[in-house]
């Protein structure tokens, strides 16, 4: 479970409900309004079905799981258990490699090849091919929120019009002016807060689950081919910690 998506949503909606309460001294009722979460929230929705195809849009609820429970594995998981696993390679062919654990499903997918025998072209169009369709699925996902982030103001921006329209063809009733003014108000607020509180920050996050995914699968990719190739563990091992952070790079002094 992401900690930090959580906290950060579930705190910035508690600081403006907080501020809500604390302006309408406790009237939170004026901040609901049935036409204003109509047109954002609704008309929002679907716009973006219309964006793309039913199918990706039923899948919504799996795309928002990747922002808040998404379990990968750390870039030191990934080295250790390809020098592991080149270290078998190594003392016992490829063979050895068939009944080792290996949790990473595209790292077990690499290691199937190589026990399989396929050579190193094949070995690596393949698993480029996976990577190139991994990333375009989370980018489909990134880019459903993108679109709810790019159409919510715009929402509230034409229930904004509306209400004002409303408003100004019922001048001559003072009792009408509060209520149209309130929707094209809420609609506003409606608006910026799916866009700024919802769907961007869980668009930025499902951009980041992207790059990880994308690195590592990159760092398996090479660990795959310098196994095939029959690379000192040391030296494999040398090799993918250049996709660590400098600060997380060991300097190995035993010889």
């Amino acid at each position: 479970m992401d900690l930090a998506t959580i906290i950060g949503i579930l705190g910035a909606i508690g600081l403006i409900v907080m501020s809500m309460f604390m302006s309408s001294s406790g009237e939170m009722a004026m901040f609901a309004d049935a036409p204003s979460s109509v047109i954002v929230f609704g008309g929002s929705l679907f716009i973006v079905l219309s964006n793309f195809t039913m199918s990706q849009f039923l899948g919504i609820g799996k795309v928002v799981a990747k922002a808040f429970m998404f379990k990968i594995e750390t870039p030191e998981e990934l080295i250790e258990k390809a020098v592991e696993l080149a270290d078998s390679a190594r003392k016992g062919g490829f063979l050895a490699l068939e009944e080792a654990e290996i949790p990473n499903p595209f790292m077990r997918k690499g290691v199937d090849m190589l026990v399989d025998g396929h050579d190193a072209d094949v070995v690596r169009a393949t698993l480029q091919k996976d990577i190139s369709l991994t990333t375009t699925r989370h980018e489909m996902g990134a880019g459903l929120f993108k679109s709810l982030a790019d159409i919510a103001p715009a929402m509230g921006m034409i229930g904004t019009l509306i209400g004002l329209v409303a408003m100004l063809s019922n001048m001559d009733d003072p009792k009408a002016i509060g209520p149209a003014m309130a929707v094209a108000l809420l609609t506003t607020l409606y608006g910026a807060f799916l866009a700024n509180v919802v769907a961007i920050p869980i668009q930025v996050k499902l951009e980041l689950r992207k790059d990880e995914e994308a690195m590592n699968q990159r760092l398996i990719l090479d660990a795959i081919l310098g196994i095939q190739d029959g690379q000192n563990p040391k030296v494999i091992e040398g090799i993918l910690k250049n996709y660590l952070a400098e600060s997380k790079r060991k300097v190995d002094t035993e010889e």
